[in-house]
């Protein structure tokens, strides 16, 4: 297999994760005005962007390697298990904690849109116009998303002083 292959798989997985993590954070806010909205569309383009890696995969004759997606998917019910202050129920720092999970996530898409771009002028399989597209909205939800941080930040720490 090659180092190519290796590498969209695992950034398929984490794709998988990221996608779960975006849906659920997505549903926990829904009701909030100021996140509700904002975080249902992350997760409908994360879910879009999952979707077109896998037609590149397709394109490229790498399969999803449904191990890796699975652990990434079992990784992520895991990750629900953090500490937030609160036991049993969503808080304030857990809306931060996932954000972040989120921010972390997209900064990796967008490295994987950019490897793929510096790669596109030798491979005619891969659209270069299309991965910059990819990258600039990458970098979009990258905006949106440390707004969102910025605004629970608030919510959950308030005019706090740190001594």
């Amino acid at each position: 297999m090659s180092n190519l292959a290796i590498y969209l798989q695992d950034h398929y997985a984490g794709s998988t994760m990221g996608l779960e993590l975006a849906k659920r954070t997505a549903r926990n806010n829904q009701s909030e005005a100021e996140f509700g909205a904002p975080l249902a569309r992350v997760a409908i383009e994360i879910d879009e962007d999952r979707d077109e890696l896998k037609r590149i995969m397709g394109r490229l004759d790498v399969d999803e390697a449904r191990v890796k997606a699975t652990l990434a998917w079992g990784m992520e019910k895991v990750g629900r298990l953090k500490p937030n202050g609160a036991f049993l129920r969503y808080s304030p720092l857990s809306r931060i904690v996932e954000l972040e999970g989120l921010i972390t996530g997209v900064s990796g898409k967008l490295s994987l849109w950019r490897s793929l771009i510096e790669l596109a002028p030798n491979d005619a399989r891969l659209d270069e116009d299309s991965l910059t597209r990819l990258a600039e909205r990458a970098e979009d939800q990258l905006l949106r998303l440390h707004a969102l941080r910025g605004a629970a930040a608030l919510v959950a720490f308030g005019h706090a002083h740190m001594s």
